[in-house]
């Protein structure tokens, strides 16, 4: 038997699966949060040969691949009815990132860090259209805006704190132990949701719904 925890804002009451997405959300992107004052740091100072240039690539790796890799899945997921493809795309994005934060702490070249990078990017096209999708199917029709707002506040308040977290705990454990907490969060925001399948997949919703954005924090890629 799962325990549910409870959300009332001024007489808004979300439901099981927005509040477990954005909980999931809030873990996930919160997590990587940690990463983002110190990758640049981390690439100039642990990469053989880095430079500016090589951090602008990195950026632009992932933004290239995530844009490109995001619009095809978003047509594969849309074209089957029902959430089950939703949610295992959602789970295996999840699974992905973890697996490439912790692909980081073996990356000495800068060849292997672009493959990583690579990794994460695609990682995160599973992730966007995904999580957006299944989001956009249960927000409440009549507080779509609350519900998208809620969510993007709190993992922006995430984001800022872990942001403040990770250069502390840079300073003072250094690399290794950002990209393993990075992993970690990563992995239990898919394990997380693999608790819960129950809330997505017994139903079937054809629906069609426009209530659809991209909410990755601006400066996610680094």
């Amino acid at each position: 038997m799962h325990t549910y925890f409870h959300i009332d804002f001024g007489g808004f009451k979300l439901n099981k699966v927005i509040k477990y997405f954005v909980f999931s959300d809030l873990i996930f992107l919160g997590g990587w949060g940690l990463i983002g004052p110190i990758f640049s740091i981390f690439i100039l100072e642990k990469i053989s040969g880095a430079t500016l240039v090589t951090v602008g690539i990195v950026s632009a790796i992932y933004w290239v691949v995530k844009s490109l890799v995001q619009i095809p899945v978003a047509v594969f997921i849309d074209k089957r009815e029902g959430e089950k493809d939703d949610f295992y795309v959602l789970v295996f994005s999840l699974l992905l990132a973890g697996f490439s934060a912790m692909m980081f702490l073996t990356v000495h070249t800068i060849t292997g860090l672009y493959l990583v990078q690579f990794i994460y990017a695609v990682a995160m096209g599973f992730y966007i259209p995904s999580w957006s999708a299944i989001f956009s199917r249960h927000a409440d029709k009549t507080h779509a805006a609350f519900n998208w707002s809620l969510d993007s506040t709190i993992v922006g308040f995430a984001y800022g704190t872990t942001a403040l977290i990770g250069g502390v705990i840079g300073k003072i454990f250094g690399f290794q132990t950002i990209f393993i907490l990075v992993g970690i969060l990563s992995f239990i925001g898919a394990f997380m949701l693999l608790s819960v399948p129950h809330l997505i997949l017994p139903k079937i919703i054809s629906e069609k719904t426009e209530t659809f954005r991209d909410h990755t924090p601006a400066n996610l890629g680094r």
